[in-house]
């Protein structure tokens, strides 16, 4: 069985915790801040996690 490519995509994205889970940055955060509030802003800089159902998808794409 050959080994797993990466998806390069995927890495550039998303990284692994220590427990196991896939952390991610938030969408809405590059452009056209001028209309966004302040707290919108700081929220969307927090990083967040990948949902639960979508977590063995990504770590497969991940090679994990």
């Amino acid at each position: 069985m050959p080994k797993l490519k990466t998806r390069r995509a995927v890495a550039k994205r998303f990284k692994v915790t220590g427990k196991g889970k896939l952390k991610r940055s938030h969408a809405y955060a590059g452009h056209i801040l001028t209309k966004k509030s302040s707290t919108r802003k700081r929220n969307l800089r927090q990083s967040g996690l990948v949902n639960s159902n979508d977590t063995a998808r990504m770590k497969k794409m991940l090679g994990i």
